[in-house]
């Protein structure tokens, strides 16, 4: 007995160890330990005219950050936003989310918004992924990307965030499902050294930046268990499911399958209307937000989209979906692939 005692000892001793050595070596130790945070310190931006502008133009036009902290109507061609509600909040109306996701309330509110943070602790937000709370923030919020905002757009968007005046919005909290609710404590990670201005020397490099904050990949990338499908960045097909309709994102390559027929002419109108010549875009694609551009960013960022690797994949949203064995997605001309 004392034998088989030893034996079943060893086995669960074995059994541990392979779970600890499997949990090191595939999710790691941070979704049980929680996200790395840094303190928030006390520091405040300088309320300047010209961060107010700039912020206001990063967070209405590029960034999407007040499109995206929005209600809209979806069922309306521009998504119109109720008249005093832009930066209020809404619940995330997508399909297939893991749980219930809410952006919330940007306005300097103090029970309902974030009348009550301080600059710092809207900063690490923005660019780390954690709430004044610690609590890890869903990465549809592109802080992933928003880590590569240099110090002074950020200080740009926290003093024009301050701006806003103060809506009451009462919203629901988010709700993420196990196990994604632990997983998602990996993504956050501090920034703890300066981030210099972008390059700014040629178009692509500035539309580069743009791009990233942005978060054109985003979209444009289809994704499997939320991760991005190495080889097709760019390439479309993900699909966008919502009051909208369903949407599969475009391919922006300049592959022959993608958009090599636009010029900057053509880009800069398409991103103002909304308008492929006649062909209408969903809305879901925010142009309503970006053709707040300027000509010239608008031409950065084109110019920057011509020298992505061309990635051959075929979506066509006028066409019913069929599976895709390139992303084993259904949508618009996936047989074709």
């Amino acid at each position: 007995m004392a034998r088989g005692r030893k034996i079943v000892g060893v086995a669960v001793l074995v059994v541990v160890a392979a779970l600890l050595v499997g949990i090191t070596f595939t999710i790691g130790w941070r979704p049980f330990l929680g996200p790395r945070i840094r303190p928030a310190t006390q520091r405040t931006f300088d309320r300047t005219p010209g961060r107010l502008a700039r912020g206001e133009y990063l967070a209405n036009a590029v960034s999407g950050c007040i499109f995206c902290h929005s209600d809209h109507d979806f069922t309306q061609r521009g998504f119109s936003t109720a008249a005093g509600r832009a930066g209020a909040g809404m619940v995330f109306p997508l399909k297939d989310l893991p749980g219930q996701l809410t952006a919330p309330n940007l306005t300097a509110d103090p029970e309902t918004g974030l009348g009550r943070w301080t600059d710092d602790e809207i900063a690490r937000a923005i660019r780390e992924g954690v709430d004044r709370d610690g609590r890890t923030l869903f990465p549809l919020m592109p802080y992933e990307h928003f880590r590569h905002m240099s110090d002074e757009d950020l200080a740009s968007v926290v003093v024009y965030l301050r701006s806003l005046p103060p809506v009451r919005s009462t919203l629901p909290a988010t709700h993420i499902i196990f196990p994604v609710s632990y997983l998602i404590r990996a993504v956050p990670q501090p920034v703890v050294s300066a981030v210099p201005p972008a390059d700014s020397s040629t178009p692509v490099e500035r539309g580069a930046y743009l791009a990233e904050m942005a978060g054109c990949t985003d979209c444009h990338t289809p994704q499997k268990n939320g991760a991005p499908l190495q080889g097709l960045e760019f390439g479309g097909g993900f699909v966008l499911e919502g009051p909208w309709g369903r949407v599969a994102s475009a391919n922006i390559t300049p592959d022959p399958s993608g958009i090599p027929y636009y010029d900057a002419q053509l880009f800069v109108q398409v991103m103002r209307t909304g308008y492929v010549k006649a062909r209408p875009l969903n809305s879901i694609m925010p142009w309503p937000a970006y053709r707040d551009m300027t000509d010239e960013n608008l031409r950065d960022l084109f110019a920057y989209l011509q020298t992505l690797k061309p990635v051959r994949h075929h979506v066509d949203n006028t066409e019913p979906p069929t599976l895709c064995r390139i992303c084993n997605t259904s949508h618009g001309a996936g047989a074709t692939n």
